[in-house]
């Protein structure tokens, strides 16, 4: 039995490339909801953060990131999804060391989302970079395209010895060897909230009902996160301040993490010197131009003082 073809008018045949073409362009574009539900933004304020890895040992918690040892991170296989930098300035005894976290920026223009074959990393409804981790096929591609140096591929099924694989979190998916993973903004967190809200009939999250592994254990307060989106938040509030500055923001990648610059005296500041912004302005080029500078050269993981994690 043969089956019916469907009738085309010849006029609309001619346009079909073209339409085709229209929707190709539209969804190769990173970031291209014209709106999102919600819009999750990180505001790390610099002035507050004194280097104590707290944070970084509440992702490796929250997020079930294996310790490979130091000989592992000494040929570049680090797998721990927040880097805690630190940039010393000065010579002794006038020294100063500044820290800067750094993780997956997840930009509303993502080069990595563009780079993967298989679609695994895309731009979801929240305004979050997130991962599939099944669909990942471990080309390496978008590790290559992330300026930030956020993205960690497994060499391993790594395994935790007993007991600690009872520390495990049964939220987050344990990956496997040959996928990529990165910082996800603990979207596990995000997903709990969000049907929290619906089940008490909101329509929203309210502010602060969410927080990263990160955020939560932060001693100094020095990392917040909320929904860019709501004018009110905390997050809106700190992202409008003129401390405020992207990390490799020429690059135009647009990123859903702020950073706030340090408050504080130039090294050799006496008594009689002044004090606060206008000076930290008028003598030290803080981590908006040095560390940003540094930052792009990129160092490779095993070079990193995170030690033997």
């Amino acid at each position: 039995m043969s089956k019916k073809t469907k009738y085309i008018d010849p006029a609309d045949r001619k346009t079909i490339p073209q339409r085709v073409m229209d929707q190709l362009k539209k969804y190769r574009v990173p970031g291209y909801y014209e709106k999102f539900d919600y819009h999750w933004t990180m505001v790390i304020d610099l002035d507050r953060c004194n280097g104590c890895g707290a944070c970084t040992t509440a992702c490796y918690a929250e997020n079930n990131l294996p310790v490979v040892g130091k000989s592992e991170v000494g040929i570049g296989r680090y797998m721990g999804w927040l880097s805690l930098e630190r940039y010393v300035e000065g010579e002794y005894p006038d020294v100063k060391v500044r820290f800067l976290p750094v993780m997956c920026q997840h930009c509303d223009s993502a080069p990595c989302e563009l780079g993967c074959p298989v679609y695994a990393t895309y731009h979801n409804q929240d305004g979050l970079n997130v991962q599939v981790y099944n669909r990942c096929v471990g080309t390496y591609t978008c590790a290559t395209y992330c300026p930030y140096d956020a993205r960690r591929f497994n060499w391993y099924s790594y395994k935790w010895d007993a007991p600690l694989e009872q520390q495990l979190s049964p939220e987050v998916t344990v990956r496997e060897m040959g996928i990529m993973e990165k910082c996800s903004f603990c979207i596990q967190r995000i997903r709990a909230a969000k049907d929290t809200a619906k089940d008490d009939g909101r329509r929203k999250v309210k502010d602060g009902e969410v927080s990263p592994a990160c955020g939560q254990s932060c001693p100094t307060g020095a990392i917040s996160f909320g929904d860019l989106n709501d004018p009110k938040s905390r997050v809106s509030r700190l992202a409008r301040s003129k401390r405020r500055y992207n990390l490799l923001g020429d690059l135009n990648t647009r990123p859903s993490v702020i950073y706030l610059r340090r408050v504080q005296e130039p090294l050799h500041a006496s008594a009689g010197h002044e004090t606060g912004m206008s000076a930290a302005h008028g003598t030290v080029a803080e981590h908006g131009s040095s560390a940003q500078t540094a930052h792009s050269k990129k160092a490779t993981h095993g070079k990193k003082s995170d030690g033997g994690h």
